[in-house]
């Protein structure tokens, strides 16, 4: 077996990689990735990359065949990852997120791969009144990111075939440590700054509702996809990827990493505009397809994760939204130094 992985040096697919390496002791998994955030790496011992079979270092934009060869499965990670790039990327979010994959999936049918595996996300639910969102429900993309999702979505669904199996995954809000960090993801942002100042500043009123996934949680549900049979959901399965007890209002979140670090203060802007992103969602479909799959880790574990994972870095940044581990923030460092083009190219420089 071989399997494919875009993306995965990433803030998933550390986790992703070592995953599959493990379930698939006998296959070939090799990594693709442009490497801008290659070295926002948390004090590992051990380069993440070194455990792939093969590690290629190309732009999405332009795969080559070479890459698909003999492929059974593709991860499909790869992609401008959230909502403030979105908005400052947002011909290059379509780009990557959306035209590049779809032609990422042709490629790979025209190469006779049988799996496809769609990192999606619940933000395509965008702001959603009423109950938890169920994937039959009307989807509301506010964002480039989200948008891009979408469109996806429905372009694989056209491509899929009793031969080629896709599986979007509508992953919830993710969080807890990695390989390589995130810290502009709610939950991570609240713990790093816990730690760093003693203070957890939400910037909107507190009540927007989100669905989180513990980064290891993701990787287990991937590995559900990669073994998904079309019989067992269709030739294209959307599905929404987390668990019910996993829905929280932000100041909920807030309070949790206050619990676990003593002596942080917390701080509401209650003067906020209302935050549009705000969604519950409902995860029926996942708990019974995916069986023996499902989230392991809990709130408490989460903020454990980070808050131990930090401490060992000896994280002190106070000023860390500034820093490497977001990831707008390096893309315009990269850019402002040259080492990419406007079109978020690798120049020569």
């Amino acid at each position: 077996m071989k399997i494919l992985i875009t993306g995965n040096m990433g803030y998933v697919g550390p986790l992703v990689l070592r995953r599959l390496k493990e379930s698939y002791p006998g296959a070939e998994v090799v990594g693709y990735d442009a490497g801008y955030f290659a070295h926002c790496l948390t004090g590992v011992e051990r380069f993440p990359e070194s455990r792939a079979d093969l590690q290629y270092f190309g732009d999405i934009r332009s795969v080559s065949p070479e890459v698909l060869r003999g492929v059974d499965a593709v991860v499909h990670l790869c992609a401008i990852s959230n909502d403030p790039m979105g908005a400052l990327f947002e011909d290059i979010t379509l780009d990557i997120n959306y035209r590049a994959s779809v032609d990422l999936a042709k490629k790979a049918k025209q190469a006779g791969v049988k799996k496809f595996v769609f990192a999606s996300s619940c933000s395509v639910y965008g702001f959603a009144e009423g109950g938890p969102r169920r994937e039959e429900d009307a989807v509301n993309p506010l964002t480039a990111y989200a948008k891009s999702k979408v469109s996806t979505e429905k372009d694989l669904a056209a491509l899929a075939s009793d031969t080629f199996t896709a599986t979007c995954l509508r992953f919830a809000t993710a969080c807890g440590m990695s390989d390589r960090l995130r810290l502009d993801l709610v939950l991570n942002d609240f713990v790093a700054g816990a730690l760093a100042s003693k203070r957890i500043n939400i910037l909107s009123d507190g009540t927007p509702w989100r669905p989180l996934i513990h980064v290891k949680d993701m990787a287990r549900a991937i590995d559900w996809a990669v073994q998904r049979d079309h019989r067992d959901g269709g030739a294209c399965l959307t599905v929404n990827v987390g668990s019910d007890a996993w829905n929280y209002q932000v100041k909920d979140l807030a309070a949790a990493v206050a619990k676990l670090v003593p002596g942080v203060e917390v701080s509401i802007n209650k003067d906020a505009q209302p935050d549009k992103r705000s969604y519950r969602v409902n995860f029926d479909k996942f708990t019974k397809l995916a069986q023996g799959f499902l989230p392991a880790v809990d709130l408490q574990g989460a903020v454990v994760d980070l808050r131990d994972g930090l401490t060992a870095m000896q994280f002190q940044d106070h000023n860390f939204r500034t820093g490497e581990f977001m990831r707008l923030v390096t893309l315009k460092r990269l850019r402002e130094s040259g080492h990419l083009s406007d079109a978020l190219v690798w120049t020569n420089r």
